[in-house]
């Protein structure tokens, strides 16, 4: 009996362990098979592509102008290019060009020149393919300075032509 019983224990021990080495295979695979978690994209941030706000601080809706010229710089119609596109994008949005001068000159004088460089942004616009009735322009001249001092900087600053979109 004495020999029968190992044996028993034998073949039990021989059961316990080919159960046991088993299941870790089995985990593994189990593991192994389980999808990965997929991170999730980042909420986006900054203002939605068809804003106002968009246009103004993406964009760009200012140029600026040389000392008592109207005529757009490689810079100037970069960013007009830019605001093309965006307006053939929105169709909906209309544009209104403002054009600007600094303190320099008389108000009569100012008003021409700034009547000038709208008009020189709208052609430019409408050149590159925006509708000629989707932009308006109006000069203010040196009525509305974006800054008061009176240095070069701040004339600089004021010879503009801004773009209000709608």
């Amino acid at each position: 009996m004495k020999l029968g019983f190992v044996g028993v224990v034998a073949i039990s021990v021989a059961i316990m362990l080919s159960g046991c080495a088993k299941k870790p295979v089995q985990t593994q695979q189990a593991t192994a098979a389980a999808p990965a978690p997929t991170p999730s994209a980042p909420p986006p941030s900054g203002p939605a592509p068809d804003s106002i706000e968009y246009f103004n601080t993406v964009v760009g809706n200012v140029v600026n102008f040389a000392y008592d010229k109207y005529d757009l710089d490689a810079a100037a119609q970069s960013k007009l290019k830019g605001q093309a596109t965006w307006l053939k994008q929105y169709a909906a949005r209309t544009l209104t060009v403002e054009g600007h001068c600094d303190e320099r000159g008389t108000r009569e004088y100012n008003l021409g020149l700034g009547d000038r460089r709208a008009n020189s942004v709208r052609q430019f616009l409408i050149a590159e393919g925006v509708a000629a009735n989707r932009i308006k322009t109006i000069s203010y001249g040196k009525e509305r300075p974006a800054c008061v001092s009176s240095d070069e900087a701040c004339y600089a600053r004021n010879r503009r032509g801004a773009s209000v979109a709608q």
